[in-house]
């Protein structure tokens, strides 16, 4: 166990045994041996790994173990399998902690994933998406308004959402997959707000969708469409836009990002979709975004990517209640000790009243 533990901390810091061995001051060969349980490390060789992996000891301890399976790049089969390594094993050990705290308190990890009712057995074209993405948002009580937090509204219908601070490659954003029978969606951690909510509503596309799309049906550009579709409902887009039109706004598509945090690109996708716009009015939209570099970065003030609360807070309940102590919850929020004793003790803004 101590073995595949150095081995998957190797994995998720990127490095391979000879730039590891370099960090902690033994051989590649010790390494290997290390990796394989053919030897054990010494204490003083456990501390150099772990300073050289940036963990903490009793990471190497663990005994919890979470299968990550069924992950797949589907549009990334070029990405370079040691990146690939470095992503997974950051999932698998996100896992891992929070199975630490499931079995703490039963049912921490995620609410119970329900399939939902009244989807079709079978998808046949792309308009018929748009029900699909309506009956979610029907059986979920979203209405037709904006979703305000898209990790915490698929976290609490029992989807386990990871953020990556490894999953930076370019063009990447996100996968699907399950672990122990749960469903999980990883995306990057540094990705732009509206990219990021338009990922994790793909990545559901996938899950939900499975096995019922026609063989005619792409399935990633059924998924832009799902989830397009579900960010923005079809009955707020007509709302939003009207029923025809020649020509969208800048500065209207920039307003509607700011309210549905749908990126304006993604705004021109539903109106050509719904038949607002035509195709040639698609293509002049772009013309000027690419000409303003808005294929790229859009315009408009930078919001921060959606995180998850829930972890952090039954880190912290653990910790109020005895339940573990500072080091093992420094080791759970993967932090140093002294960083979580700042935590703990937040000091007064200049801007908090004076007692």
């Amino acid at each position: 166990m101590l073995g595949e533990r150095i081995l998957r901390a190797r994995q998720a810091g990127g490095l391979n045994q000879r730039a590891l061995a370099q960090a902690a001051g033994v051989s590649a060969m010790a390494i290997s041996k290390y990796e394989r349980g053919q030897t054990t490390p010494s204490s003083s060789v456990l501390l150099a790994l772990a300073k050289a992996l940036n963990v903490r000891t009793e990471y190497f301890f663990r005994s919890t173990k979470v299968e990550l399976k069924a992950l797949e790049f589907r549009k990334h089969p070029d990405l370079p399998e040691k990146w690939k390594q470095r992503v997974l094993a950051d999932g698998q050990e996100q896992l891992e902690r929070w199975e630490v705290l499931n079995q703490i308190y039963p049912g921490a990890w995620a609410n119970a994933f329900r399939a939902l009712s009244k989807l079709p057995d079978r998808i046949p074209d792309y308009d018929a998406i748009e029900a699909v993405a309506e009956r979610v948002r029907e059986a979920w009580h979203l209405g037709l308004g904006p979703i305000p937090n898209l990790v915490d509204t698929l976290e609490a219908h029992g989807i386990t959402i990871l953020l990556s601070e490894f999953a930076s490659a370019k063009d990447f954003d996100g996968l699907a997959g399950e672990a122990d029978g749960h469903p999980v969606i990883l995306v990057g951690a540094s990705l732009p707000r509206d990219r990021e909510r338009f990922t994790l509503a793909h990545e559901l596309g996938h899950l939900l969708m499975k096995g019922r799309l026609a063989k005619v049906l792409d399935e990633e550009t059924a998924c832009n469409r799902f989830a397009g579709a579900l960010l923005v409902p079809k009955q707020t887009v007509l709302q939003a836009l009207g029923n025809k039109r020649h020509w969208l706004e800048p500065q209207e598509l920039l307003l509607l990002k700011m309210k549905y945090g749908l990126s304006m690109g993604g705004w021109t996708y539903r109106a050509r979709d719904l038949g607002i716009i035509n195709q040639s009015a698609m293509q002049k939209l772009w013309q000027l975004f690419r000409a303003q570099g808005w294929d790229r970065y859009e315009p408009g003030p930078e919001h921060p990517s959606e995180k998850s609360q829930r972890y952090d807070r039954y880190v912290y309940r653990a910790l109020a209640e005895d339940v573990i102590g500072e080091s093992k919850a420094a080791e759970l929020l993967g932090k140093p000790l002294s960083a979580l004793h700042s935590s703990r003790h937040m000091a007064r803004t200049d801007d908090a009243p004076h007692q």
